[in-house]
């Protein structure tokens, strides 16, 4: 019994050692990027995770977008648009904010995506330094209640971000409508925003980096996520599926992507002319039945080639290079209630 133990302690010993070990190697990666770069990292630096969570449609993932400076995560007015939990890092001067977009939380949970969107919101609650419950000015639902609910027991801090405020038909309505909501819990602070006009942001950002530990920044100063690019290549196609049917969207839809190589550039030994690199991508957009597959492809399949075609314009602004795209639609019955095939098209609960 005594030699188990022992060998569980050198099990646990070797597994502390070999943690440690990549996180010096990660220190010292960033330490070499700074260095790179001919800067060091200040003694006063401030970097941590800061989760955004609400209910469906309050703008986080337009918050999020907004805070970076740049589009991450898909937007569209359709309820429920982020499925994963998007991570999205803001490096500033002396300051790193790792952003975590996450689904909205919500009580009706009829499917197993239902369920795995709602323990990804609640897992990006663990382990962060900060969270941003954003709210809608306009009003306040039984969602809204239930985000609440978990918020009250959160052992970090948690700041109020009140959205869409540039809707507000009178603004001497908002000072009553903060002190209303000063009353919900012990919010570290209330902040007023719009994240589609970018008002008070600035003022976001300043909040935000109060409560983000002195530590060195956790990714290096180019990263902007810890996404792949197939993985946001997937999106972009959502994305452009769901602004492009609007009212005719099939909600059981997903999209894998399956094939992502890129050529790198070369040239033409015939002409001496320089071909550029290009990325060419297949993905497949899964729906439910029949009907809804005619739905996306369209009469004479004008619908698709149009979803494509905004898709590939955003992907090589994205990624900064030409993509040749090809979807394919195919049905695949009950993927959205079944755990097993959600997990084989990508999602996650944690």
């Amino acid at each position: 019994m005594s030699i188990q133990n022992d060998q569980n302690n050198v099990d646990q010993d070797s597994e502390i050692q070999d943690t440690e070990h990549l996180e010096q190697q990660d220190n010292d990666l960033i330490d070499q990027f700074f260095s790179s770069q001919g800067m060091t990292i200040p003694a006063d630096y401030k970097s941590g995770f800061v989760a955004i969570v609400g209910r469906p449609n309050v703008g986080k993932s337009t918050l999020m977008n907004h805070l970076l400076g740049q589009k991450l995560s898909i937007t569209s007015r359709k309820p429920q648009t982020t499925r994963h939990k998007i991570v999205g890092i803001d490096t500033r001067e002396k300051s790193q904010a790792v952003y975590v977009d996450t689904p909205g939380m919500h009580k009706k949970e009829v499917r197993a995506i239902n369920k795995m969107m709602n323990r990804a919101a609640h897992s990006a609650l663990r382990d962060v330094n900060l969270v941003l419950f954003v709210v809608d000015g306009h009003k306040w639902t039984q969602n809204d209640d239930l985000v609440l609910e978990k918020l009250k027991n959160a052992e970090m801090p948690v700041m109020l971000v009140i959205n869409k405020i540039d809707t507000l038909e009178d603004k001497k309505m908002l000072l009553p409508l903060i002190q209303e909501r000063t009353k919900l819990m012990n919010f570290v602070e209330i902040v007023p925003v719009s994240a589609l006009r970018g008002a008070n942001l600035d003022h976001l950002r300043e909040s935000i980096e109060k409560y983000l530990p002195f530590q060195p920044p956790l990714y290096s100063m180019d990263q902007v996520t810890d996404r792949s690019e197939r993985f946001l290549a997937s999106e972009i196609i959502r994305e452009k599926i769901m602004r492009q049917l609007g009212e005719e969207l099939p909600y059981d839809l997903t999209v894998q992507i399956e094939s992502f190589k890129t050529e790198e550039s070369s040239i033409n030994e015939k002409t001496g002319k320089i071909k550029p690199p290009c990325t060419f991508i297949d993905a497949t957009i899964f729906v439910e039945r029949s009907g809804q597959k005619a739905i996306v492809i369209g009469d004479k399949g004008t619908k698709l080639k149009k979803i494509g075609m905004d898709a590939r314009a955003d992907m090589e602004k994205m990624f900064e290079q030409k993509i040749m795209l090809t979807l394919w639609v195919k049905v695949k019955g009950g993927w959205s209630d079944d755990e097993r095939a959600l997990k084989s098209l990508g999602y996650s609960d944690i």
